[in-house]
This record gives structure tokens, C-alpha cells and sequence, in this order.
């Protein structure tokens, strides 16, 4: 199956397209709706910065745009393909092509920081085993970990496991990088310069990029704020 996805954004096809998006968790009396009838679109290359309180769905909906949960109800597309009632092969073929940062980092603790972050390299059809440990080498010093290289997951902190999953992500070359809180582990500065990376990726390889945040220190780095509450998009007041 061949996805064309840079036709899509030769054209302006919106990366993310959401209509009526609706979530909900459990079964039954225990059944629970998390999203309310969500709609929102991001464009190539646009950097989106989404903030709301704990436990309002934010998270949820990056799952369902990563292709990470079934839609159950509502229009999703992403990359120009419609998630609700999809094929597994086309949604297993679309996560290839998205980057994601989750607060979680699952990194691999039996590789090194080069290793985990060459499975994101890996990812890359047509490059050789070198040019994939060079762009992965490449990644981590632009993270500021060129000197971490062979350490293990349990030698590292918080805020450099977080930087080796960033690099991971991008060592990709996704068309959509979803971050769920990429600067909580990280201090002011090396925050500063992680979402200065990333806006610097957005304008350079059109990748678009949606960040859920409580940090309101990168709020400026945003072509676009949304805010999100009680399972709802808000409107946006200018």
C-alpha cells in the first residue's frame, strides 16, 4: 500500500482535519465520554500549541490523531487519510509517518540513547546502517547529548530521557510531530531551545506539529493557540 503524503502537502490538504470528534472510555454504566464533538484543523507546516487543565482530553485526542486509538465516532483525517473505520495496515503505514512525545519517554531500556533513538532512523526506507547511526548522532547533538550517547536509560535523568525520546521522533523525518508536555522534565533553557528545534523543523520540512503544554513560558513559539476543556475545543477569542 503507497501513501503519497507529500502530494497532500504540496496541495494544502490540511495535515490533521477533525469533525465532531467524539471519545468516550468503558462500557456500559461505566461508560464515559471524554471528547465532545471536536473540530479543528492543522495546516503543513503549522506549529499548534493546545493547553487546557488536567483530565479535559487533551492526551485523548493525541492518541486518536496518532492513530493510537479506533475513532468511534466523528471525521478524522490525517495526512489525507480518514482514520474512522480504517484498515490496521493504513493506520500502522500512517504511524510511520508521525513523530510522537509522550511524557512516558518508552525507551528501550536495554539500548543505548544512540540505539533507541536509531529505531527512530530505522524508520527511513533507502538509508544505510551508517547514514542511519550518523542522523541519529546528528539528533541527539542537536538535543545537547552528544555526549550521552552510550549511556543507558538508567543512567540518564529525567530531562535527558526526554530529550533522547524528542530526538527519537524526529530522527523520523515525520510530516506530523505530536508532543504531549515535551518541557515538563526540562529546565527553562534547554525547554527553550527543544521548542525552538521544533518550530525550526516546522518551517524547514513542513512539518506540522501539535503540542499540548501547561508551559507558558513557549506559548510565543505558536502560530496558533488552542484551548481545550471539559472534552471541548473552545472558541478561540482574539
Amino acid at each position: 500500500m503507497l501513501l503519497n503524503f507529500s502530494t497532500d502537502a504540496e496541495n494544502n490538504v490540511p495535515t490533521v482535519q477533525i469533525d465532531g470528534l467524539s471519545h468516550w472510555f468503558g462500557m456500559g454504566y461505566t461508560r464515559k465520554q471524554v471528547l465532545y464533538s471536536v473540530s479543528m484543523k492543522i495546516d503543513p507546516g503549522e506549529v499548534v500549541l493546545l493547553t487546557g487543565p488536567s483530565g479535559c482530553g487533551k492526551t485523548t485526542l493525541l492518541t486518536l490523531i496518532g492513530a493510537l486509538r479506533r475513532v468511534q465516532k466523528g471525521e478524522l483525517s490525517v495526512l489525507g487519510l480518514q482514520l474512522r473505520n480504517s484498515r490496521r495496515k493504513t493506520r500502522q503505514i500512517l504511524r510511520k509517518n508521525i513523530g510522537m512525545i509522550f511524557q512516558g519517554h518508552n525507551l528501550l531500556r536495554c539500548l543505548t540513547a544512540e540505539q533507541n533513538v536509531q529505531m527512530g532512523a530505522d524508520l527511513l526506507k533507502n538509508l544505510s546502517y551508517g547514514k542511519r547511526r550518523e542522523l541519529s548522532r546528528n539528533w541527539l547533538g542537536e538535543v545537547g547529548l552528544e555526549d550521552q550517547m552510550e549511556k543507558l536509560p538508567h543512567d540518564l535523568s529525567g530531562g535527558q530521557k526526554q530529550r533522547v525520546a524528542i530526538a527519537r521522533a524526529l530522527s523520523a523525518s515525520p510530516k506530523l510531530l505530536l508532543a504531549d508536555e515535551p518541557t515538563s522534565a526540562l529546565d527553562s533553557v534547554t525547554g527553550r531551545e527543544i521548542v525552538s528545534l521544533l518550530k525550526r523543523l516546522a518551517i524547514e520540512q513542513k512539518c506540522s506539529v501539535l503540542m499540548v503544554t501547561h508551559d507558558p513560558r513557549i506559548l510565543d513559539v505558536a502560530d496558533r493557540l488552542l484551548k481545550m476543556e471539559d472534552g471541548m475545543i473552545l472558541p478561540v477569542v482574539e
